[in-house]
């Protein structure tokens, strides 16, 4: 475990290596799981003002996924989480030659707006929760469908930390990047 102010990170977020292989797994992520992405609670709003420009770019379905049951659902354990489509993909879902891939990161790249996507989705494999005391757990999350990341990260030497860079500094900040990456080639040296 490497603990970096009041983040505890899980020694497999270094000793995992994963590179998406989105010719394999289609985008699985997006579509498949039993809830939608978590949404911390300032992205509710920043959802409510995207929204009109993002909705061009995610699936007729989506829209009316969103227009049913808004664009941000509460789970059973009261957690804010993007709404799914009947068929259980990500409402903000939208396809590119068979590959699922995301509606706001779309409208994003073609510079429709300035958000990217939400922080859970921008560093997936990794999920982040919070324990009592406040502190918070970085974990690498193992799905089967992800195997084929895990075979072309191992293949390029692509830790989950580095594959995640850019969603760590956005959450976190360089210098948390730093001291992580510092910490990694400590525990990557005294690894078997």
């Amino acid at each position: 475990m490497i603990q970096i102010d009041d983040v505890l990170i899980s020694d497999s977020v270094v000793t995992t290596h994963f590179l998406c292989d989105l010719k394999k797994c289609k985008g699985a992520c997006c579509v498949e799981g039993e809830s939608g992405a978590p949404l911390e609670d300032g992205e509710l709003d920043i959802l409510k003002k995207i929204y009109p420009k993002v909705s061009r770019f995610i699936t007729p379905e989506g829209r009316e996924t969103i227009k049913e049951k808004g664009l941000y659902v509460k789970d059973s354990k009261g957690k804010w989480k993007t709404p799914l489509m009947s068929d259980g993909a990500c409402a903000y879902v939208c396809y590119e030659n068979g590959i699922a891939t995301c509606g706001i990161q779309k409208a994003w790249e073609a510079k429709y707006i300035s958000f990217i996507k939400p922080i859970s989705c921008h560093l997936y494999p990794i999920r982040v929760s919070r324990s009592r005391l406040g502190k918070e757990h970085v974990n690498y999350e193992e799905w089967e469908i992800c195997n084929p990341a895990c075979l072309l990260g191992k293949s390029v030497q692509m830790p989950v930390y580095r594959f995640v860079k850019d969603a760590i500094i956005r959450k976190w900040g360089k210098s948390f990047y730093k001291a992580l990456d510092h910490a990694a080639a400590s525990l990557l040296k005294n690894t078997p």
